[in-house]
């Protein structure tokens, strides 16, 4: 080495580098994650509260509409660019499950929308069926739920990392005592 050039190291210095060296891939994915998200989750809001509010319409049916259609937003969102490193499989599968694990996230918000407005609201309906509550109920709750569970989900069987090739089973042909 001359002198003219630093080196550059392989890793960044002290332990926050080290953390950065090593989740940096993962807090990427998750802010971009985080922004398809929030799009969606604006869509579903704005969408939601448009059809309980302006059009009347019951609120778990105006739940399942908004998430189904801010669910289709999140879903080009993610695949063409939060994870759109990754190996693509077939669409198809990759819709189907994406749409499979959103439906369990739609079930975990509807649910807490649910136990709030209709279980805790039978209660205390002054206070559990209210605007207010219910969006308590379905987007701080259930989609700070959902959401965990739908990264997880996405990142484990929907948009998959390319694998490296499978280790093929030892064989038990030999002779112990060889």
């Amino acid at each position: 080495m001359t002198g003219d050039q630093p080196a550059t190291p392989e890793t960044r210095p002290g332990p926050l580098g080290r953390l950065i060296d090593r989740f940096g891939h993962l807090l990427r994915e998750l802010s971009k994650f985080a922004t398809v998200g929030g799009i969606a989750f604006l869509i579903d809001f704005a969408l939601f509260n448009y059809l309980t509010v302006a059009r009347g319409m019951e609120q778990v049916t105006a739940k399942t509409v908004s998430t189904v259609i801010a669910a289709t937003v999140a879903f080009l969102g993610n695949r063409f660019w939060t994870w759109r490193h990754r190996q693509r499989s077939h669409p198809a599968r990759e819709y189907a499950l994406f749409f499979f694990f959103n439906g369990v996230g739609l079930g975990i918000t509807v649910g807490c929308l649910a136990i709030s407005r209709y279980g805790l609201g039978a209660v205390w309906p002054e206070v559990f069926r209210t605007t207010l509550a219910d969006n308590i109920a379905s987007y701080i709750v259930g989609t700070g739920v959902a959401t965990l569970f739908r990264f997880w989900s996405y990142r484990r069987f929907v948009f998959v990392e390319a694998g490296t090739p499978p280790v093929p089973a030892p064989s038990h042909d030999r002779d112990p005592g060889a």
